[in-house]
């Protein structure tokens, strides 16, 4: 491959685009073939339903490709208990057989045991860890892991889908060498277990843009904001059902605006989950591709060194439009929404193109609760008058596992 596609991104951090971006992509040919269970909604086939259409693209020419390493358990347990990923490890259908063993790790329909779960497990976390490990040592720009992104995992538990967080222990990596990460989650749902795991430090600053009332998890109310040190640094957007483009960017182009200006971030994570479009089997709102791959576009534009994860989606074919538009987006190439012939090309069908259409659903947020939000966040943000000093030591083991509260959350109700 053609290692960076391009030549050393440009200096600006003022908002403007910049044309070439070294890009780095991270995939186990592996990850399809894993498989949570007949009727799940989670099915990790999406993940090579992307790259094929990235190979046809000839996206694959563009980037460098990386097949990443196994995560190890040392690497897990720099957020996860021993005795969980203990669990994770000896995990099988056939010897599950103790309830109280499956209560205590929240093992349930929604996050069943499944043949070569942990391996699973190392791969998609291995590739978000790998990932930040490309940033650190300055070899791309933007890198990419449509695998990860699983948000909702905690320290001792498995929630929402997700086993391992991945985004904690990439974010934990960056921290050893950036001062100061940036976590932006687009997931219809609230990035719940990566708002706990920092959500009492002003090293990381997470933003949720999500669905909020009666919604898994339950979580994410705009006036939960940080605590101690982190007060102020998780911001969360509440938003209701039927949501488009228009209003989406309303919020997340000033909130985002004044993240940067405020924080000042030396790396950025953007969880890219695509339950957030249009027909998504679980989501209720109304984007486009081009709407949500307009928050990558944006991020890109500030020029700071950038991770793209995937999350969420249900809607296999709508999935991988998206991510394999926003890997054209990362790419600043344009793509033709006619799709070339391959072996998925049926899913694609009547039309088979990129972009589809969105619902004439009713978008259930108005113009003023737009405005209510804008306006308690920018004046949120605004009592930060600069970035945060940092005095840690240089390389960090962990945040200092002592100054971060786990926060229990809440059994989740789905």
């Amino acid at each position: 491959m053609d290692g960076a596609g391009g030549g050393n991104s440009l200096p600006s951090t003022s908002g403007s685009d910049a044309v070439k971006r070294r890009v780095s992509y991270f995939y186990d040919p592996d990850v399809g073939n894993y498989y949570y269970g007949l009727g799940h909604p989670m099915k990790p086939h999406r993940i090579r339903m992307t790259h094929v259409l990235l190979e046809k693209y000839g996206l694959l020419d563009r980037m460098k490709v990386i097949c990443p390493q196994l995560a190890r358990d040392r690497d897990l347990c720099a957020f996860h208990a021993g005795d969980y990923v203990a669990f994770l490890q000896s995990a099988k259908p056939e010897t599950l057989t103790n309830p109280f063993v499956a209560r205590r790790f929240n093992i349930t329909d929604d996050c069943p045991v499944f043949y070569r779960l942990f391996e699973f497990c190392q791969t998609y976390t291995g590739a978000s860890i790998d990932a930040a490990k490309e940033l650190n040592c300055s070899n791309a720009d933007i890198v990419i892991n449509w695998s990860g992104g699983l948000h909702h995992a905690k320290r001792s538990e498995a929630s929402g889908f997700c086993y391992v967080n991945d985004i904690v222990l990439a974010i934990l990596k960056l921290l050893e060498n950036h001062d100061r990460v940036l976590y932006v989650d687009i997931d219809i749902h609230h990035g719940d277990g990566v708002e706990e795991a920092f959500f009492t430090t002003d090293r990381v600053m997470t933003v949720s843009f999500h669905k909020f009332g009666e919604y898994f998890p339950g979580t994410g109310h705009i006036l939960d904001d940080g605590y101690g040190k982190g007060k102020y640094y998780a911001v969360n957007v509440p938003l209701n059902d039927g949501i488009d483009d228009e209003s989406y960017h309303y919020l997340f182009k000033p909130i985002i605006a004044k993240v940067m200006e405020v924080f000042n971030p030396d790396a950025v994570v953007l969880q890219c989950g695509a339950d957030s479009l249009s027909g998504d089997r679980l989501g209720c709102f109304n984007l486009s591709v081009k709407g949500h791959a307009e928050c990558v576009r944006y991020l890109r534009s500030f020029n700071v060194p950038l991770m793209l994860l995937g999350g969420g989606g249900y809607t296999l074919r709508n999935v991988a439009r998206c991510w394999c538009y926003e890997t054209a987006v990362a790419l600043h190439v344009e793509v033709n929404d006619k799709m070339p012939d391959h072996d998925y090309l049926g899913y694609y069908g009547p039309d088979y193109n990129i972009h589809v259409a969105t619902s004439n659903m009713e978008n259930k947020n108005s113009r003023k609760s737009l405005d209510d939000i804008k306006a308690r966040i920018l004046d949120n943000l605004s009592k930060l008058q600069h970035a945060p000093s940092v005095q840690f030591q240089e390389r960090p083991t962990y945040m200092e596992l002592d100054e971060i509260d786990f926060i229990n959350s809440a059994e989740p109700s789905v």
